[in-house]
């Protein structure tokens, strides 16, 4: 029997959630959104994703401030302007899918905030330009061509955190049985991990204690003040020599899963342009497997996942217990349909569907009976 279509329960203070299987599409920018707020982009975009197959569906990196952002576009949730737009457009969408859980990623983007969309380049942009001023650890630029940030302040610090505690409340209340806190990327709680982004000199900065304060300490807010299914992304790797690295991710899990961690998905990269990635198939896969020993907890794997094959395997060898996938979603929507073909596995789909398979394949949406009018 596949793994990657057994069901999977994760635990939380409510009771847990069962996901139908270990497929998880991953949080993936769209910078469609409006002063934050969700637009029909996200209605079609999320319908879509809903309509994937895959057991579990993240909502893109979600701005807990508007400073919070990436980019202008990005989506967020901190008043109830983005909260309305959002619980709209998520209850429409999931009205045109089978049942799927939904988790959201919320983050806050600190040095990186400020910037233009990918296809406009990326950069930082300016005040004149609809920019703002970053936010960061310390004063220390993402780029040696970037303005500096603004070192937080404790006061600043404690602001950040209750913005995640009520962005995770909101998403509460739109029915999403998950969060995902985003401490990956070069986002604003990696940079607190990271040695290249935190130059502190106060309890937030230096050892390695001292750097996961800060990110432990927005958990336990988050923790406190949501009650479904509460995890963590985590870079585990900075690629850059000094930086943050695997044995660091490994005892830093250990103290997220003693503090109610429920899941741990392990990417890498993205705090310093110095970062010499080793692309290859399933490269992050090591990382996985190596925070899985250390800490027991449940953990996605994610990074050049593409085939059914690759993805049982994963599992089967005890490397992870969810496989996540992102831009691969975006170019093949029905790519657990394919998965489930090719493993014998079945899948829940919304009828309507029920007749679009090839007649060989039909048997993989469970419960379908198809029929000719």
């Amino acid at each position: 029997m596949s793994l990657l279509f057994t069901p999977l329960q994760l635990p939380s203070p409510n009771g847990g959630l069962t996901l139908a299987n270990r497929i998880v599409v991953a949080p993936m920018c769209q910078y469609s959104a409006i002063d934050g707020c969700a637009t029909d982009y996200h209605l079609a975009h999320w319908t879509n994703m809903l309509n994937s197959g895959a057991g579990l569906f993240t909502i893109e990196a979600t701005a807990v401030s508007p400073e919070g952002r990436i980019t202008p576009n990005c989506l967020g949730l901190w008043d109830d302007a983005t909260e309305v737009a959002l619980t709209e457009y998520l209850h429409r969408a999931r009205a045109l899918a089978p049942h799927v859980a939904v988790c959201i990623q919320l983050a806050h983007a600190g040095r990186k905030a400020s910037s233009a969309v990918p296809w406009r380049g990326g950069q930082l942009i300016s005040k004149e330009q609809g920019g703002w001023l970053p936010v960061a650890p310390s004063a220390l630029p993402h780029s040696p061509k970037e303005s500096a940030p603004s070192a937080l302040s404790r006061e600043q610090m404690e602001l950040v955190c209750a913005d995640f505690v009520n962005a995770a409340q909101r998403a509460q209340r739109a029915g999403i049985e998950a969060v995902e806190l985003h401490s990956a990327h070069g986002y604003l709680l990696h940079q607190f991990l990271s040695p290249l982004a935190n130059s502190r000199d106060d309890d937030y900065g230096g050892s390695f204690d001292n750097r996961i304060r800060f990110p432990l300490e927005v958990f336990t807010a988050v923790r406190a003040a949501f009650k479904g299914v509460l995890g963590l992304r985590l870079s585990a790797s900075d690629w850059v020599e000094g930086g943050w690295d695997l044995a660091q991710s490994e005892a830093f899990c250990v103290r997220l899963k003693q503090a109610g961690c429920d899941f741990i998905h392990v990417s890498s990269g993205g705090v310093s342009p110095q970062q010499k990635i080793q692309l290859g198939d399933g490269y992050q896969i090591s990382f996985a497997s190596g925070i899985r020993k250390a800490s027991g907890m449940v953990t996605t794997a994610v990074g050049l996942i593409t085939r059914a094959e690759q993805a049982e395997a994963i599992l089967q060898n005890g490397d992870a217990d969810l496989i996540a996938l992102a831009r691969a979603f975006l170019y093949q929507p029905r790519w657990a349909w394919q998965a489930a073909a090719a493993l014998g596995a079945q899948v829940e789909a919304f009828p309507t569907y029920w007749r679009c398979m090839p007649r060989e394949a039909q048997s993989i949406f469970k419960g379908a009976q198809v029929g000719q009018r």
